[in-house]
């Protein structure tokens, strides 16, 4: 009689436990977020204010670019191949970022294509394009847009004791978005 009274008692609080809802195994959907590692915007920044980690970066050239396309930009030509624009110096080319103003006529192949407030851009190698007048134009992106990864040739840099990620002075922050890295515009770098 008692293996029996213990048996229904322990049934019933089996059928208790079970009838029971529980918390532990409920999931809640959650609308994901972006969230910034630093909370201060620098916006438009003095490059005095700027500290590189490495304080002179090493200019690497090469004594030929092979399959270049020649663009002309404010007289002087430019250089494009493998996906790098280059200058002529001293008789070797060095890979550089098109200046705000530059244009070209057609986008390589390995643009990608950035929409932030209703306008597009073409994010070549970490160099922002328009579409303007039959080509296309070197712009600054505006705050706010974001990329999923940095070009190469990316530098850490501190202001005001925040780090941040420059290329070709466009300063980047680092941000979750909907649970992947990103990496957001948060100001641009005016040489002095």
């Amino acid at each position: 009689m008692k293996t029996n009274t213990k048996t229904y008692a322990i049934l019933g609080l089996l059928l208790i436990a079970f009838a029971l809802p529980s918390n532990a195994q409920t999931r809640k959907r959650t609308k994901t977020t972006t969230t910034r590692t630093v909370t201060k915007t620098p916006g438009r920044v003095s490059s005095k204010k700027v500290v590189y980690r490495t304080p002179t970066k090493k200019v690497v050239s090469v004594r030929s670019v092979p399959n270049k396309t020649v663009v002309r930009h404010n007289g002087q030509n430019y250089y494009y191949a493998n996906n790098k624009y280059y200058t002529a110096s001293r008789g070797r080319y060095i890979a550089i970022a098109p200046k705000v103003g530059f244009r070209i006529n057609t986008l390589p192949a390995n643009s990608a294509r950035v929409r932030f407030n209703n306008r597009l851009y073409f994010n070549v190698g970490g160099t922002f394009f328009i579409e303007a007048n039959s080509g296309y134009e070197v712009v600054e992106p505006e705050i706010g847009t974001v990329v999923y990864e940095l070009p190469d040739g990316y530098e850490k840099v501190t202001i005001d004791g925040l780090t941040y990620y420059e290329y070709a002075n466009i300063l980047y922050e680092k941000i979750q978005l909907d649970g992947s890295r990103a990496y957001e515009v948060v100001g641009i770098i005016d040489m002095e």
